[in-house]
C-alpha cells in the first residue's frame, strides 16, 4: 500500500473542503521598500513581516504606478496606469469606474469587504466591496483641489507644515485610526469564522502608518530616538544639489526647511522608523487574529508608495527616486513559490493576482501579470516598469522607466536623470551626460508605454477642468484637506 501525500497532490481532506478559500490584502501608506529587516535594513525591526516573508515570497523590486496616495490607489483598484484612468492627483479619487478587482470578485461569487483606508471618493460609491467598514475617504468627497493648481505662477503653498505641527512620541488621529482598523479586522476574522465558511472571501485592510504626521507611539519612538541613527543621504546642507524639477516640486512644501531645530529633525527621522515598526506590530496583531480564528487564508502585503524620510532633504513622496517609488511586496499565497523574487513588479501585478487567486480574470489588454505567473517563471531582469507623477507641487509631469540595470527619469521641460542600479543602487549619481546612447534607448522604450508630452497635456487639461468645475481658482484654493486627510470617526 502506498501512502500518498494528499497535500503534495493538491488534494484536500474533508476539513479543508468545508473551509472556503480566503485572501487578506493589507495595504499600508508610505512604507518605503527598504524599511524591512528581511530586506537587510541595518536597524529597523519588522519581525512580523519578516515571518510572513519567510513563509512566502518577498518581491525585492516592486513599484508604485504613482508616488502619491489617490492616484496610486486608483491604479491599484483598477489595474490600470493613471494615464488610462486619468486619476492624476489627490483631488481625483476613484469612484467605481473603470471596474475594480473587487467588481470581478463580486461577479465571481466571492465575498469581498474592506476595513480601513481606501482614499476613494465616497462610501456610497460602488467600488467593488460588499461592505466598507470605517472607510477613510478623501476629505469632503473632493480631496485636495487646491493642489491641482500646478503651474508655477498659479500654485500656492499651504500654511503650516506637511509633517504635522508636532513631531515625536505620542498618539495621533492616524495611530488611533490604525488601532481601530486592526481591532475591526481581528473581530471580522473572528466573526467570519463562526458564520459563512463555505463561500470564498477576500478582506482588504488599509492601514495608514507610517504616513505622517510623524507622531509615533511608545515604546517604538524612544527605541529609535535613543539610537545613533545615520544621517539621511545626499543632504543639501552637505553640498548636494537637487535636480531643478525636484527643487521646484519640493519648494511647494519644503519640510526640511521647517524644522524648529536639529533635535526636532532627529525626532522626525526616529518617528518615521518607529512608525514602520508600529505598522509591523499592527500587522502582527492581524496575523495573530487570523491564526486564532482558525480560518484558512493567504496574505498579500504592500504599500501605496514609499517615503523619502529625509534623503536628499526630501520628506513624503512625490518623486521617482527609490525611496518614494519603490514599495515592499510580500505574498504568502498559494501558487507563488517561497523565497526571493527579483523580477520587477508593481501594484498592478497585485491587481491581477487577487482575481487569479480565486480562478477569475479580467478581460482585455492589461499591463499587470499575476504574481503566481511571475514568480514561477525565470527571472525577467529586463521587465519594464513605469511610474508617473502629475500631482501636488509638480510644474510638469515626471515619468520613470526601470529597465534592467537602468532607471531613467524624464521631466517635461527639464533634463532627464539616469541611474545605473547595478553599480549605484542608492541612485546617487546621475549619469545622463556620460551615456547619451542609453538615454536615447530608454527614452524610446518609455514611449512604447506612454507619450509623455500628450499625457502631460491631458493632465493639465483635466486639472484645469476640475478647477473650473469647482468655481475657479479662488474657490478651489479653499477646497479639501490642507495636509494629511483626516480619518473617519471610529
Amino acid at each position: 500500500m502506498v501512502n500518498l501525500d494528499t497535500t503534495a497532490l493538491g488534494l484536500r481532506d474533508k476539513k479543508d473542503e468545508e473551509m472556503a478559500k480566503g485572501l487578506i490584502v493589507i495595504l499600508s501608506d508610505e512604507h518605503r521598500a527598504d524599511a524591512l529587516s528581511c530586506a537587510g535594513h541595518p536597524f529597523v525591526d519588522t519581525p512580523n513581516l519578516d515571518a510572513l516573508a519567510a513563509d512566502g515570497t518577498r518581491f525585492s523590486d516592486a513599484y508604485t504606478p504613482s508616488p502619491i496616495c489617490v492616484p496610486a490607489r486608483a491604479a491599484f483598484a483598477t489595474g490600470q496606469h493613471i494615464h488610462k484612468t486619468r486619476h492624476w492627483d489627490n483631488a481625483m479619487p476613484y469612484c467605481g469606474t473603470p471596474e475594480s478587482w473587487g467588481h470581478i470578485l463580486q461577479r465571481g461569487g466571492v465575498q469581498v469587504e474592506s476595513i480601513g483606508k481606501l482614499h476613494y471618493r465616497d462610501p456610497s460609491d460602488d467600488v467593488g466591496f460588499d461592505q466598507m467598514h470605517i472607510p477613510m475617504m478623501v476629505k469632503d468627497g473632493v480631496g485636495m483641489v487646491w493642489a491641482s493648481l500646478r503651474r508655477e505662477n498659479e500654485r500656492l503653498s499651504p500654511k503650516g507644515r506637511m509633517l504635522g505641527n508636532e513631531i515625536g512620541a505620542g498618539e495621533s488621529d492616524y495611530t488611533r485610526y490604525d488601532d481601530a482598523v486592526v481591532r475591526h479586522a481581528v473581530q471580522w476574522l473572528k466573526d467570519h469564522a463562526q458564520t459563512d465558511r463555505d463561500r470564498p472571501w477576500c478582506l482588504y485592510v488599509g492601514l495608514v502608518a507610517p504616513h505622517f504626521p510623524l507622531i509615533c507611539p511608545e515604546p517604538f519612538f524612544s527605541k529609535y530616538r535613543k539610537m545613533n541613527l545615520p544621517k539621511p543621504k545626499l543632504l543639501p546642507c552637505d553640498g548636494y544639489k537637487p535636480h531643478p524639477w525636484i527643487a521646484k516640486q519640493n519648494a511647494f512644501m519644503d519640510s526640511e526647511a521647517k524644522f524648529k531645530s536639529e533635535e526636532e529633525r532627529k525626532d522626525a527621522i526616529a518617528a518615521y522608523w518607529g512608525l514602520c515598526e508600529w505598522l509591523d506590530h499592527n500587522i502582527g496583531r492581524i496575523l495573530t487574529g487570523l491564526k486564532d480564528s482558525g480560518l484558512d487564508a493567504d496574505v498579500i502585503y504592500s504599500s501605496d508608495h514609499g517615503d523619502n524620510a529625509g534623503d536628499r532633504g526630501l520628506w513624503g513622496k512625490s518623486n521617482m527616486y527609490r525611496e518614494a517609488v519603490n514599495v515592499p511586496l510580500i505574498a504568502n499565497v498559494k501558487g507563488v513559490p517561497k523565497g526571493l523574487c527579483e523580477t520587477p513588479v508593481s501594484l498592478l501585478d497585485i491587481s491581477e493576482t487577487i482575481p487569479a487567486f480565486f480562478g477569475l480574470e479580467w478581460h482585455g489588454d492589461r499591463p499587470g501579470k499575476p504574481l503566481q505567473d511571475i514568480a514561477n517563471q525565470p527571472t525577467e531582469t529586463d521587465r519594464e516598469m513605469i511610474s508617473q507623477y502629475h500631482a501636488a507641487g509638480s510644474v510638469s509631469g515626471a515619468f520613470m522607466l526601470r529597465k534592467g540595470r537602468w532607471k531613467y527619469i524624464e521631466y517635461l521641460g527639464f533634463e532627464p536623470e539616469l541611474f545605473d542600479l547595478k553599480n549605484d543602487p542608492a541612485e546617487q549619481f546621475n549619469i545622463t551626460v556620460q551615456n547619451p546612447s542609453i538615454v536615447l534607448e530608454l527614452s524610446t522604450a518609455l514611449r512604447k508605454h506612454i507619450d509623455p508630452i500628450a499625457v502631460n497635456e491631458q493632465a493639465f487639461v483635466d486639472q484645469d477642468a476640475l478647477i473650473e468645475a469647482h468655481g475657479g481658482r479662488e474657490q478651489a484654493i479653499n477646497l479639501g484637506a490642507k495636509g494629511a486627510t483626516p480619518p473617519p470617526k471610529t
